[in-house]
């Protein structure tokens, strides 16, 4: 059993995100992993990748940006 999902996170959501609302994304890092959910459900599922994984989405999103 996982237990860092039992424990309190500190989510938050990418600078990128306005304050109109609308659909987002909330992030909490722990040790072990990144932890992504719906800010419109916060109660709801995780989803949550191992570090290394979560930094090659987020290099991959950087590369396809810039080409």
């Amino acid at each position: 059993m996982n237990t860092e999902q039992h424990t309190q996170l500190d989510w938050f959501k990418s600078s990128y995100s306005g304050d109109e609302g609308g659909e987002c994304v909330e992030m909490a890092t722990t040790p072990t992993a990144v932890r992504v959910r719906d800010s419109k459900k916060r109660g709801g599922p995780q989803l949550a990748f191992a570090q290394g994984t979560w930094a090659g989405f987020v290099s991959g999103l950087a590369w396809s940006r810039s080409n």
